[in-house]
């Protein structure tokens, strides 16, 4: 939906600016050049208004003509510069909740063309615990949000007891990312409380859940069954949902190449409360409320 978004604001973009430039270079001077036969003028004496009252500007020509400086905006900010998307899934609870409308820093890994998004200029590389918009390696289509835990030639490790250890490129230990304030919270998932934890590890402290009666299930997937290790290829990525136990992520579908990146998430703007309640009058997708707690930058 996104790139048919993106090709419709590119084929517009191209329409309107044809049309514009057209009026200002040909059609406009020829109008400007009737006024001044049909008054019997030179140039220096017509004014605007005479000019119009005699040869108007073609309602669609200046309808098309004005929307272009506006749809060309839009395109330049949307593409290049910043991105609003929608959370839509509690996967990166608490971090991220159902309802969040965050902003995407489109440039900060470098800009690609609105469609084809071939690479134009290259930037920085994401760091451990960037969160990251992406398109979904095996759906395309998709944006997804997670977090970077593994960047090319990690070792990255999820043991049974859902602890996390990164053996940096080029390095031979595999340091433990440390763990500490944990408690319950309000979060639940099949009539359960989630456990809320800090972690921290060569990236800024955040926050993640875990289900402590769910059994880590990603150690029985990709790649090596029951063993829950990734090395990390040159140019992809490993990344985490924060809400550990409802997340479907690398553990599951493989790692993200470094063409798929979208932008790194850097703020929320607004964030809507929706009503969950099934017998609910309301539609589901009708705000009910806005936590303006929750305005500001993303950890």
């Amino acid at each position: 939906m996104a790139n048919i978004f993106s090709l419709i604001l590119v084929i517009m973009t191209t329409f309107t600016g044809i049309i514009w430039a057209l009026d200002k270079f040909l059609w406009a001077p020829r109008r400007l050049e009737k006024a001044i036969k049909e008054l019997n003028l030179n140039s220096s004496e017509i004014t605007k208004e005479q000019a119009i009252a005699i040869a108007p500007q073609p309602y669609w020509v200046e309808n098309f003509a004005s929307v272009f400086p506006v749809i060309g905006l839009v395109l330049v900010l949307r593409s290049f510069l910043y991105e609003p998307f929608q959370i839509p899934s509690g996967s990166m609870m608490p971090t991220l909740l159902v309802g969040d409308f965050i902003l995407v820093e489109k440039f900060t890994y470098g800009l690609k063309d609105p469609v084809f998004r071939h690479q134009l200029v290259n930037n920085k590389k994401p760091k451990h615990g960037d969160v990251v918009v992406f398109k979904y390696p095996p759906e395309p289509n998709i944006d997804f949000i997670k977090r970077v835990i593994g960047l090319p030639g990690d070792t990255v490790r999820y043991s049974d007891d859902k602890r996390l250890c990164i053996m940096k490129k080029g390095e031979s230990n595999c340091e433990v990312v440390q763990i500490d304030d944990l408690h319950e919270t309000e979060f639940m998932q099949q009539g359960v409380s989630l456990v809320q934890a800090q972690e921290h590890w060569g990236m800024p402290p955040h926050q993640i859940l875990v289900n402590p009666y769910t059994p880590n299930q990603s150690s029985h997937y990709y790649p090596v069954p029951g063993k829950g290790e990734w090395v990390v290829p040159e140019g992809e990525y490993f990344v985490l949902g924060d809400n550990r136990d409802n997340s479907k992520d690398s553990r599951f579908w493989g790692f993200v190449p470094e063409a798929n990146l979208v932008g790194k998430a850097v703020g929320i703007w607004t964030s809507f409360e929706f009503n969950e309640e099934e017998d609910s009058f309301l539609p589901s997708w009708i705000p009910v409320g806005v936590r303006l707690n929750r305005i500001g930058g993303i950890d």
